[in-house]
């Protein structure tokens, strides 16, 4: 049986980065990791196996990372959700709020279609505006949101409560 909390090793923390106050987790080291990236695959994903996942969508930029190793191994596609003027197609785009400001997103109007089955990836839920924002773009779409996963949670920032419509939420670890 895999253990998640062999990945921790795995995960590097950066005090005060971006701003002080801050323990930014650095994946990077886990990426690197061929051993550590596969057992972070394959825990984000065995939740979903047999549920019949249709789509995976990922944010921009991590969020491409698992999102399309996700989508490989539940057999699945992959929709980008990114960041403006990046889609070369018709989007549909959502503005949400940051802590200092705001940002956007925009997916493609034609990547899912109605009552799809679709898997939200991220690899960090902290106070949930951006898996808010992705889960709000594809709820527009008609798309039937199956659960998120993530490869980490801040418990401590609630970002699960944003996402409280969609009560399948599943991080690997959880700080």
């Amino acid at each position: 049986m895999m253990d998640p909390k062999s990945l921790e090793q795995l995960i590097r923390n950066i005090p005060d980065y971006p701003k002080p106050g801050v323990q930014f987790k650095d994946i990077t080291p886990l990426l690197a990791d061929p051993a550590g990236l596969a057992m972070a695959v394959e825990l984000m994903a065995s939740p979903f196996r047999g549920k019949g996942i249709e789509l995976v969508c990922g944010a921009e930029s991590r969020g491409f990372i698992f999102g399309t190793a996700i989508a490989q191994a539940l057999s699945a596609g992959f929709i980008p959700i990114r960041k403006p003027n990046k889609l070369p197609s018709d989007t549909a785009a959502i503005t949400y709020d940051l802590e200092y400001g705001t940002d956007t997103l925009e997916i493609h109007k034609d990547a899912i279609k109605p009552k799809q089955k679709v898997l939200m990836v991220d690899d960090l839920l902290a106070t949930g505006g951006t898996m808010k924002a992705c889960c709000d773009l594809v709820d527009g779409l008609g798309g039937n949101i199956a659960g998120v996963t993530v490869l980490i949670e801040l418990n401590f920032l609630n970002g699960r409560n944003v996402l409280a419509p969609y009560d399948n939420v599943h991080p690997v670890l959880q700080y």
